[in-house]
């Protein structure tokens, strides 16, 4: 039997890609996953291209899918995954104070959409680099911490 590339149901942090591609080039799965961490810091390929294995490779036990529901199991998966995620992060955040919670979170959030829009390269979009969103970010930040201050919070 030829050897496939199949999602691993066992060896898996998120979707099993990394733990099926290990298996499939007879790699250790930790230098797969550092390959898509690097991938996915330096250039956001690695990111892009996880989220599209996961989508049209099938998993161990649904190795006889068709494509269409290979590509229906996987975005169903993304789907729970997220959920999952979501209630974890909402339940950690509930054991931190709420302001500056909700506060270097909406930082992060606005920071990394603003890098991920300029990676993408839209050309309306050229004026916005780290250097004016981190900056613009920074004075924001400031005169929100000044007034909570200045409120006696």
């Amino acid at each position: 039997m030829a050897k496939r590339f199949l999602r691993s149901r066992t060896d898996r942090m998120l979707g099993g890609v990394c733990g099926g591609l290990g298996t499939y080039l007879d790699v250790d799965t930790t230098v797969v996953r550092l390959v898509f961490v690097v991938l996915g810091v330096a250039t956001g390929v690695g990111v892009l291209a996880y989220f599209v294995l996961w989508l049209i490779v099938p998993e161990e036990e649904k190795a006889d899918a068709t494509p269409a529901e290979t590509v229906k199991s996987g975005a169903g998966e993304i789907a729970d995954r997220t959920r999952e995620m979501g209630t974890e992060l909402a339940r950690a955040a509930r054991r931190f104070p709420s302001a500056p919670t909700v506060l270097v979170g909406l930082t992060l959030v606005v920071v990394g959409a603003a890098l991920l829009l300029h990676n993408l390269g839209i050309r309306w979009l050229t004026w916005l680099r780290f250097g004016v969103v981190g900056s613009a970010l920074l004075i924001v930040i400031g005169v929100a911490l000044l007034w909570r201050r200045a409120k006696g919070d």
